[in-house]
């Protein structure tokens, strides 16, 4: 689960790591309110869209011309009162929301400050290694991808065992490696330890700080935060999970998970159901190589129950650029003649227009063939993946 900016620093707060003062605007009168709480004397703030994508910076408003983006630097309150006008309610696009963007129904307002320098650090979990990497650049505020292409040596990465913690070595370490002064590493150890320990108390997926900057007066600060939290953690984090914006969330996918179904959307035309993660995966990647594309990843799970199935059925078909859908079933804990008794149901209830191809494998796989075949259905039955996909990306090609 994404978090937005202002969120992520309310729990970064709880753990020490240092931000600036500000406050979440849902209206233009709140955005100007909020200005004459945190700007400094010379009213200077900013003012940042929050959508759960990154680049809001560099990003443009399908409804502008002048150029300027989701984050902009206010000198005075009109400069604020006439960028909220200029953002709320707008779509924003950026390099990450694809073509279509999103819209800004929300605004961070926050104090300014004198930035000397600045830097990017962030933590992940490295699956390779099972331990938490810290990533860390001095070429802060740009995209890291861009860093990691251009200039690879100035990424610096360390690994943190979680069985025996955060040190101040590690921190040290990272510190005079992005350039970081002797005088700094004292703060920047207290910053650094504080990211870790969010990261591992919040059940994090990635802490990502970028700026993280130094001031003019050697305090270190989390000038941006962009935090997600692993999905499968927040049964332990009410007051997280409380946090969670549906409104930057696919409709689909939060229906999908009410009803216990891995679903995510994506770009292509050919609607899988499958059930394991891993012959999931296997699908998406031989309809590939096929020459066609999966139009979502969904895993229906070990344990469903033929109403689920046709709940799956009805959320890939309401992505309208699903053009076939196949099924690929092994059945071990999942019986071929519940999903069987599924793909009946559904096709009862609704209208399935495209193609359906079909392949069953495992527990009471020939009571499921026979339950299809005897359907009056009009399926296309295959015998295994790989004839299965070419029947897939067939019947998407004739059209």
């Amino acid at each position: 689960m994404n978090l937005h900016e202002y969120q992520s620093k309310q729990i970064l707060k709880q753990y020490g790591v240092a931000t600036l003062a500000g406050a979440v605007a849902f209206t233009t009168s709140e955005a100007v309110a909020a200005a004459k709480t945190v700007s400094d004397s010379n009213n200077v703030c900013a003012v940042k869209s929050q959508i759960h994508a990154g680049g809001r910076g560099k990003g443009k408003f399908t409804h502008a011309l002048n150029g300027k983006g989701g984050v902009r630097i206010a000198t005075s309150i009109d400069d604020v009162q006439q960028y909220a006008d200029d953002m709320l309610g707008k779509i924003l696009v950026t390099e990450q929301t694809g073509a279509v963007g999103k819209k800004v129904e929300k605004l961070y307002i926050e104090a300014g400050c004198a930035i000397a320098r600045e830097f990017y650090v962030s933590l992940l979990l490295d699956r390779q290694t099972s331990k938490i990497m810290v990533m860390a650049s001095s070429e802060g505020g740009m995209d890291i991808e861009a860093v990691a292409e251009e200039t690879p040596d100035k990424i610096i990465t360390a690994h943190i065992d979680p069985t025996f913690g955060f040190s101040g070595s590690i921190a040290r370490k990272i510190g005079f490696a992005i350039g970081l002064q002797k005088q700094h590493i004292a703060g920047f150890t207290q910053f650094l330890g504080g990211l870790y320990q969010m990261f591992t108390q919040e059940d994090c997926a990635m802490v990502e700080i970028n700026p993280m900057v130094l001031t003019k007066t050697d305090e270190i600060i989390a000038l941006d935060a962009k935090v997600s939290i692993d999905d499968n953690a927040l049964y332990r984090h009410a007051e997280t999970l409380a946090m969670q914006d549906k409104s930057e969330e696919d409709a689909s996918e939060l229906e999908a998970k009410e009803h216990e179904l891995n679903y995510i959307r994506l770009d292509g035309e050919i609607g899988c159901m499958v059930n394991g993660a891993g012959l999931a995966m296997a699908t998406m990647d031989i309809i590939n190589i096929y020459g066609s594309s999966p139009a979502n990843f969904l895993d229906v799970g070990g344990s469903a129950t033929a109403e689920r199935v046709q709940k799956a059925f009805e959320i890939i078909l309401s992505d309208d650029n699903v053009k076939a859908i196949l099924v690929n079933i092994f059945g071990g804990i999942m019986r071929c003649d519940v999903i069987a008794e599924g793909i009946i149901n559904a096709a009862k209830a609704i209208t399935i227009k495209v193609p359906l191809i079909v392949r069953l494998e495992g527990t009471q796989v020939e009571k499921g063939r026979a339950m299809l075949d005897e359907s009056g259905l009009n399926i296309i039955s295959a015998s295994s993946l790989d004839e299965a996909a070419r029947k897939a990306v067939a019947s998407v090609k004739a059209e």
